[in-house]
């Protein structure tokens, strides 16, 4: 009796073809809040989270005391540090989750020397970091909206991703020039939004917020080192920031900052607990007028469920 000969199906892993998102795109926003109002009697929450370097680890703290009392953002607007925090947690994990990435994560996992012209950070790894984090979801897929406010390098507009690529629009908003080669986007190159909008409060009203709760963890110019080349560049960058947030976090609602000091490189993840610590710490002092805030909208919040800290956990 003849041998059949056997056919050997391709297994599913063989066949699957590699998953490339859109490429970060700013497009005309397509969420209607003014549902939630309608349909769900309630403010549209917004939670901005600005840039501000290694001193974003200070979010997470931040975004833990709000998970405590039951707050959760009905989208969410973040600048360079604040983008990172902000998309991992719009992917769907909550404090606990971010925590435990931050405190894993190694400084070698989102830095990638380049040196050239324009940079010696070339940014691919912090695209490649966080599409890893929110599993290859575009901007409009992830479970809590999410806006990256870039810089358009040319004219220096402002930019909001809301559509594609989200570690691409990520990489674009932490892109700070001279340190890190421009985020090229089709034939557009951007730079860190911290330029333009360092909290981005504008934003989240623009999109319909009512409430909006802002995390301002710029360094303050008093507190920065100006002795030698790294602390003057950091310097230059603190003013300016400075004066451009204090004009846009007239309009928030509430602003935690966090008590932080700069002192560190840009990349220095060592402190990151401390870090987080203070987050929790400036959230919790923040917790009467959230709750004043609430109350004036006729939305009151529920009992807080926990309370825990970074050395509970570690």
């Amino acid at each position: 009796m003849p041998v059949q000969p056997v056919t050997v199906q391709p297994s599913v892993s063989e066949n699957k073809v590699p998953h490339r998102q859109m490429d970060a795109e700013a497009r005309i926003n397509k969420v209607d809040f003014n549902k939630i109002k309608t349909e769900q009697h309630r403010p549209v929450i917004a939670l901005v989270l600005g840039s501000g370097g290694a001193r974003g680890y200070a979010h997470i703290g931040a975004i833990q005391v709000l998970e405590e009392y039951g707050i959760r953002p009905d989208f969410i607007v973040g600048t360079s540090a604040g983008s990172i925090v902000g998309s991992i947690y719009a992917s769907g994990k909550n404090a606990v989750e971010l925590r435990d990435i931050a405190l894993k994560m190694k400084a070698g996992d989102v830095r990638d020397i380049k040196l050239g012209m324009k940079g010696f950070f070339d940014g691919k790894k912090v695209e490649d970091y966080i599409n890893d984090q929110v599993a290859d979801t575009s901007l409009e897929h992830l479970k809590i909206p999410m806006y990256v406010v870039a810089t358009e390098l040319r004219e220096g507009r402002k930019v909001v991703f809301n559509y594609g690529n989200t570690g691409q629009a990520v990489r674009a908003s932490v892109s700070i020039p001279s340190m890190f080669v421009p985020a090229q986007i089709g034939e557009t190159e951007y730079v860190d939004g911290g330029l333009v909008s360092p909290v981005p409060v504008d934003t989240a009203r623009e999109l319909g917020a009512d409430i909006v709760i802002a995390v301002d963890i710029l360094a303050q110019p008093v507190y920065t080192e100006t002795t030698n080349v790294w602390g003057l560049f950091n310097q230059n960058i603190n003013i300016m920031q400075n004066r451009l947030a204090r004009e846009e976090l007239k309009s928030a609602d509430i602003v935690i900052q966090p008590d932080l000091r700069e002192k560190a490189h840009i990349f220095d993840v060592k402190g990151r607990e401390a870090t987080i610590q203070a987050g929790i710490n400036a959230a919790l002092l923040k917790m009467n007028d959230i709750e004043a805030v609430f109350n004036k909208r006729h939305y009151p919040l529920k009992e807080k469920e926990v309370q825990f800290s970074v050395k509970d956990q570690y």
